[in-house]
């Protein structure tokens, strides 16, 4: 348990990110918080947006943030499974074998463009991101924690691209949508990334240290220990249930679905600064919890249909528990 110290502590601590993001990042409130959400309920997030829209740097807002160690892994046809994990080295000097551990080794990690990997590489995140851990040459190591992966992929590319499997998709709490930003905001962003920078370096300079690693563990704790009344998870089940057998959905969300909503609701409940899940806190995270855990039929997919649209008709029509 958890008391009400430690609970306004992460609550604190929470939002000091969410605010010293806002130091660099113009716009995007929406994927800070969803990102947000995923480091509070110890998750893993898929980024989904065209190039240029900060996805590498909202990562390293939150690893910068947090004094976390960070590691970019840009995935490409030829990346191979050991280029992640590590592999074990002879040393000739020693006449021994050394494992050198790959870059998998960090707590914040950045898969970029995922899906231009074959399935092969990808599958090597996979025991890593379920499990908190890798084996190399039948030798087990535990990750460091806080452990998060981030992962991107361009939607508009097909060429050259290997889609990840639903074994993959579903090992990520949220996917989140980042859009491209108003006008206002890209006249902003033009005038600040322009003035006094040369390239396209990545100005971190106004971002502070503002919680640690330890700090990020106990967010992760204290959302863990947020209640959930029983209607509340009955809730749950109903939504992510619906989608197995809802109308224009030919794949529903499995069990995982129904844990992953649970968690994140309860991750919006401490960002907002609740101890306890309301149905709207499930509400608020069903999308970005749900849209890649679902498939649509292709008679939706052609008349131009999203996941977030069927998921958005089916909130309306699973009756939500009343105080």
């Amino acid at each position: 348990m958890i008391d009400s110290t430690q609970f306004a502590t992460a609550h604190e601590n929470l939002n000091k990110l969410r605010n010293n993001f806002g130091q660099v990042v113009i716009g995007q409130q929406q994927t800070i918080d969803e990102l947000l959400i995923c480091v509070a309920a110890g998750g893993h997030v898929l980024i989904e947006g065209v190039p240029g829209l900060a996805k590498t740097l909202l990562a390293r807002c939150l690893a910068f943030s947090a004094q976390a160690d960070d590691v970019r892994i840009q995935f490409t046809p030829d990346l191979m499974p050991s280029d992640i994990v590590g592999h074990a080295m002879f040393d000739h000097e020693q006449q021994t074998f050394s494992v050198r551990e790959g870059p998998v080794f960090a707590n914040v990690v950045v898969a970029d463009e995922i899906n231009r990997a074959p399935a092969k590489t990808q599958s090597a995140l996979l025991e890593a991101m379920q499990e908190q851990q890798v084996s190399i040459e039948g030798e087990t190591r535990a990750l460091p924690q806080p452990f998060i992966v981030i992962a991107t992929q361009n939607p508009i590319e097909q060429e050259g691209t290997y889609p990840l499997p639903q074994a993959q998709l579903d090992r990520f709490l949220c996917k989140v949508l980042i859009e491209y930003p108003s006008p206002e905001e890209e006249l902003l962003m033009l005038q600040q990334i322009t003035h006094e920078s040369i390239a396209n370096q990545l100005d971190l300079s106004r971002l502070q240290a503002v919680i640690t690693v330890d700090d990020v563990i106990a967010i992760q704790k204290a959302a863990s220990f947020i209640s959930v009344d029983a209607v509340v998870q009955k809730y749950v089940v109903s939504i992510v249930t619906a989608t197995r057998s809802w109308n224009g959905i030919d794949i529903g969300a499995g069990p995982r679905g129904s844990i992953a909503l649970l968690r994140a609701a309860r991750a919006h409940a401490l960002l907002h600064g609740n101890d306890f899940v309301t149905p709207d806190d499930v509400k608020k995270v069903a999308a970005t919890v749900l849209r890649h855990r679902v498939q649509l039929t292709p008679d939706l997919e052609i008349e131009g249909y999203t996941p977030d649209d069927v998921i958005s008709s089916l909130l309306t029509a699973v009756e939500a528990p009343r105080a």
